[in-house]
């Protein structure tokens, strides 16, 4: 407990001192201290609760289960809208598999008695301006009121596009999230980050804007193509490296159950990523400084997905391949042990995940630097990485790095497509 107690004023102080750097946290061990960092667990038997504690009664649950009932699934969603008109909307894939049943549950004893759908095309390409309006379309003609409520039913792509929606509509009408992607459970549906890709960058375009639940059934991840739920799994590791080290060690030791989608790895993993993402965003709501720390990977990652042409890379290989490069950058400037560096490379690749550029990719030193000057974290006109250093759990925001270090490591990384041209 004293060594929690002091890790937690380092975490308080640099907070408070500075936009340079942040040491994370060890995973708390009880309940009790989870809600002094902002986030709280309920139990029962067939779901948690985890609460995301905002100020000015913004606060909201996150549901995450497997054996809900049907009684169960309706009375947590309704509750949480804000009036009888719904815009239910997912994309072409999901909706074949869930739509109607979402429907039916948001309608159960004519809670919900105007449910409105809309379906999109997927995929990562299809997050932009045009699909933005598309559902802003559907709201005018509906002539949807601020006592509607948008649910936003699939992935990270639907989740980030349908709560810009709810952000910009009226100037902001209530969202629900119902994730059905590993990406989105453990991180897009929570914390209000909403936006659309821009041809000049990811997630360029967007605003803060909190769900009033969000609502996770861990079973919708039996459909899920092996691609997408390895994707997700990124950003799990990505916990464990940052800020959760007994996290990290757990799925070294379960990642097997995870890739075979254990029922209780999955709905563990979840719950884990939850508290965490919860605790930091009451720490940050609005990303000024410790909330950039879940972008580990993320400004290679972003450079990746747009360079290579969205849609060619999920979200969560291009991040996987992104912390690949922080962890060796960070081995290379000495701020790790060359064991973690193989620990978390080794990680990736049980989940299956990719570790470095293939040699048909059209990346290259210019194009990394291009597209990473124009990042969301660049600051006066300054670079500011997320970067590991020291023991497990613990890295670093900053724009105080080795600048060859980071060019040496896109050039290890570029080297086998440069062989290939």
């Amino acid at each position: 407990m004293t060594a929690y107690i002091a890790s937690f004023w380092m975490f308080f102080l640099s907070m408070v001192g500075g936009t340079n750097a942040w040491t994370t946290v060890s995973r708390p061990s009880s309940t009790a201290l989870w809600s002094s960092l902002g986030s709280t667990l309920e139990s029962k038997e067939q779901y948690d609760i985890v609460k995301v504690d905002l100020e000015d009664d913004r606060d909201y649950p996150i549901y995450i289960g497997t054996g809900y009932s049907e009684d169960e699934s309706a009375t947590l969603l309704q509750q949480h809208l804000a009036g009888k008109k719904v815009l239910l909307i997912t994309n072409d894939r999901i909706a074949p598999m869930y739509l109607d049943h979402y429907k039916q549950l948001l309608s159960r004893n004519n809670r919900a008695e105007d449910i409105h759908t809309l379906v999109l095309p997927d995929g990562e390409e299809q997050k932009d301006m045009n699909n933005l309006q598309k559902i802003l379309d559907r709201c005018l003609e509906l002539g949807l009121d601020r006592k509607s409520t948008l649910v936003a039913l699939g992935g990270g792509v639907i989740g980030d596009m349908v709560g810009f929606a709810a952000a910009v509509y009226l100037r902001g009408v209530a969202f629900v999230q119902i994730p059905t992607t590993v990406m989105a459970m453990v991180d897009s549906s929570v914390g209000g980050k909403t936006g659309v890709n821009h041809a000049l960058g990811k997630n360029m375009i967007g605003a803060f804007h909190q769900p009033s639940c969000v609502f996770v059934n861990t079973a919708t991840l039996e459909t899920l193509p092996d691609r997408e739920l390895q994707s997700g799994i990124s950003e799990i590791i990505k916990y464990g490296l940052i800020r959760d080290a007994a996290l990290f060690e757990w799925l070294e030791e379960n990642m097997e159950r995870l890739v075979q989608r254990d029922p209780a790895a999955l709905r563990y993993a979840v719950v884990q990523s939850c508290l965490n993402k919860a605790a930091v965003v009451k720490a940050d709501e609005k990303e000024a400084d410790v909330r950039a720390t879940l972008n580990l990977g993320h400004t290679f990652g972003h450079a990746i997905e747009n360079g290579s042409g969205y849609g060619t890379w999920l979200h969560g290989e291009a991040v996987a391949i992104g912390i690949a490069m922080a962890a060796r950058m960070s081995a290379q400037m000495g701020w790790i042990d060359e064991s973690l560096l193989q620990r978390t490379m080794k990680l990736l690749e049980r989940a299956k995940l990719p570790v470095a550029l293939p040699p048909d990719s059209p990346m290259n030193r210019d194009t990394f630097l291009k597209l990473m000057s124009v990042d969301k974290k660049v600051a006066n006109g300054q670079l500011r990485l997320i970067l590991l250093k020291g023991e497990l759990g613990n890295c670093v925001f900053t724009a105080d790095f080795d600048e060859q270090a980071m060019l040496d490591t896109i050039d290890h990384f570029c080297e086998p497509c440069a062989v290939a041209k």
